[in-house]
């Protein structure tokens, strides 16, 4: 019996030795021969990544072709993921990042630190953010916390997860703010994460000569923007500025990368699309042993150029003279705006607001910027709302006149004051001017007159004339603005409040709930003086394609026409001409080649319980032939003819000191 047990086992223990030999021998076929091709590919695999190389954005020049925003070469430093040390190598990354530190802070270079965490002067960790950027802190992407974490819960969470040991409280912060930029910003192969902008040669230089001690650090070619005056047209030329998390969430389907550049504001954003390059593609290779190879397999391509319709020399002398008016009226406290357009295009030839801002120091200034009191980031000329006071009468004489409530012939008679119900309205100053017809009214400004008429006209023949002429609707340029505030019945009704009848006379002399802006206002005068034909107003006059240098003209567009008699245009006209010769602005305007005409106003408001006055004028150039509009507004400078320095020497530049602007407007022939 044992004989035979033991003769069984043999003969099982050798079937399995053959079954297994045969197994081994059949996967040998297959390797070798059946799927050797195969095998071999894999054997001699290789493993790509493709890296996204930045593209400069695109320039910003004015109508003839002078730059505005350009760009220069700077040098970031990077950190490569093909080169860094893995995610299970945290102790290897956290020594890297802090030769990193230790560099940047001899050579005085800011790096990246969006951790919103800080040690406060008793030596304990707190928060030091916005609530937003504490919570994505906490978020489950970042450090998994719960939303009452503390800042202590925080600073040892943030230890845990980048193993970051042996450093003092300070250090391990710098090194975990780097850190946590890699997680913020998707660190990885593909995406390789700036953590130091715009460094030295010397920074630069130490980099390349240590590689191993900055393993993985890599030094980037980078666009970055640049003024040829950074005080020129800040409020129009605007901001950029890195994208954040919605907006990437928003465009990554459009190509944007979470550590792309964005145009924040002014033309920089409303022509982002133009302005924005084409990525191109760096491909990196790593063979089966390890060595590492890299080709530009797509070029990146620079952004369009963006040709403004400003003239750069108009835009300075209208920001510098602004500036002195406002300052001469009060250094401390006046503010305004000035707007010239071309009558017959919408093109906007300058548009300055004061106070204002300089570009370069934006964003080292912001905090500063955001909290005086006067509003420098505040473009007054787009989004500043004011009541026009008596520069929106000859917007109420042409609806009067094309209603036939009144014609050239019509007098009121004005001694000053006129009871209207219970109410006694006042003239400017309580001044009798006797009988005056519409075009003596304009002239004079008279309110009794305008009270007569609007009480005749009614508010809503008022308003449909007025809107036509664009007032209390946006003007379309690119930028923000505002819509302002056509007062009537339907704005009423909006607040829940009656529109009554005195609300129509005090509406008729830029009273009321009535608020425009400086663009309206040059839009507002530019139809006027063309004839009705108001058009859009823009601030981009063409764009040249980088890949081909076609230029793209923007054509004028034009958005309404106003149906009003040569007749009814003659007698307004001639009002605002009377305005230049015989009212305030005459002493200013006298002293031009140019024949202009105008409309004065002034609106009261109140300052720390005093009441004061803001001046507007509306004028367009010249007077027979009309090619400019001028709107401008002097915050507490008492009258509209205040504000007629301006305006002269903007109206004298144009036509004396720029007597071939109209060659220069040729942007295709000077830009090709």
């Amino acid at each position: 019996m044992k004989s035979r047990f033991k003769s069984s086992r043999s003969i099982i223990a050798f079937i399995l030795i053959i079954a297994v030999a045969a197994g081994f021998s059949f996967e040998l076929y297959k390797i070798q021969i059946k799927s050797n091709d195969y095998y071999a590919q894999q054997n001699n695999m290789e493993e790509k990544y493709i890296i996204p190389l930045e593209a400069a954005r695109g320039e910003i020049v004015d109508r003839n072709g002078n730059a505005l925003v350009t760009n220069r070469q700077g040098n970031s430093i990077v950190l490569n993921a093909v080169y860094f040390p893995s995610a299970k190598e945290n102790k290897k990354r956290n020594e890297i990042i802090y030769n990193l530190i230790k560099l940047f802070e001899a050579n005085k270079e800011e790096y990246c630190n969006h951790l919103p965490l800080k040690i406060d002067s008793s030596g304990n960790v707190s928060f030091d953010g916005k609530k937003e950027d504490i919570a994505s802190m906490k978020s489950a992407d970042m450090l998994n916390l719960q939303p009452y974490a503390t800042a202590q819960n925080c600073y040892d969470a943030m230890i845990e997860k980048y193993g970051i040991e042996g450093y003092d409280k300070k250090t391990t912060l710098k090194i975990g703010s780097v850190r946590y930029e890699l997680t913020r910003l998707l660190f990885s192969y593909e995406n390789p994460v700036t953590i130091a902008d715009d460094v030295s040669d010397e920074t630069v230089a130490r980099i390349k000569e240590e590689r191993q001690t900055y393993l993985g650090a890599d030094v980037k070619v980078v666009a970055y923007r640049e003024y040829t005056d950074s005080t020129i047209a800040p409020h129009i030329l605007g901001t950029v500025r890195k994208i954040n998390a919605e907006e990437y969430a928003e465009l990554r389907d459009n190509g944007y990368s979470i550590t792309d550049q964005i145009g924040e504001s002014g033309i920089e954003a409303a022509m982002e699309k133009e302005l924005r390059g084409t990525p191109g593609e760096l491909t990196v290779t790593i063979d089966r042993d390890g060595n590492t190879t890299e080709e530009i397999t797509k070029k990146p391509v620079q952004g369009n150029t963006i040709v403004l319709t400003i003239d750069r020399d108009l835009q300075i002398l209208a920001q510098n003279k602004l500036k002195k008016i406002c300052n001469k009226v009060n250094a401390f406290s006046s503010a305004g705006a000035v707007v010239v357009e071309d009558c017959n295009s919408g093109e906007v030839l300058a548009a300055a607001s004061y106070p204002t801002y300089d570009l370069d120091d934006y964003y080292d200034k912001y905090d500063e910027l955001a909290s005086n009191d006067r509003n420098p980031l505040w473009s007054r000329f787009a989004l500043g709302t004011y009541a026009p006071g008596s520069t929106f009468k000859p917007a109420v004489a042409i609806a009067a006149l094309e209603e036939g409530t009144i014609t050239s012939d019509t007098v009121f008679y004005c001694d000053g004051v006129m009871q209207f119900y219970d109410q006694q309205l006042n003239c400017l100053h309580k001044i009798a001017h006797g009988g005056e017809n519409v075009t003596r009214a304009l002239r004079d400004s008279c309110n009794i007159f305008f009270y007569n008429t609007s009480n005749k006209l009614g508010i809503t023949k008022m308003n449909e004339y007025t809107k036509l002429l664009g007032l209390g609707e946006k003007t379309g340029v690119e930028i923000a603005e505002s819509a302002g505030i056509l007062a009537g019945p339907e704005n009423s009704k909006k607040y829940s409040k009656q529109w009554l009848a005195g609300d129509t006379v005090h509406a008729a002399i830029g009273q009321s709930d009535n608020l425009f802006t400086p663009l309206q206002l040059a839009n507002y005068c530019s139809t006027i003086a063309n004839g009705g034909t108001r058009y859009e107003m823009h601030f981009v006059k063409s764009v040249i394609t980088a890949s081909t240098g076609v230029v793209n003209e923007k054509a004028a567009n034009i958005k309404n026409t106003l149906d009003a008699s040569k007749n009814t245009l003659d007698v307004v006209h001639q009002g605002m001409r009377m305005v230049a010769l015989e009212g305030g602005p005459y002493q200013e305007f006298s002293k031009l080649s140019t024949k202009v005409a105008c409309k004065t106003g002034t609106s009261e408001v109140i300052v720390n319980g005093v009441k004061r006055n803001n001046g507007f004028l509306i004028t367009y150039a010249p007077y027979e032939n009309p090619e400019i509009a001028v709107s401008s507004v002097v915050e507490l400078a008492g009258s509209g003819s205040e504000t007629a320095e301006i305006t002269s020497q903007i109206i004298d530049y144009w036509y004396q000191n720029n007597t071939d602007a109209k060659s220069n407007q040729k942007t295709g022939v000077l830009l090709s």
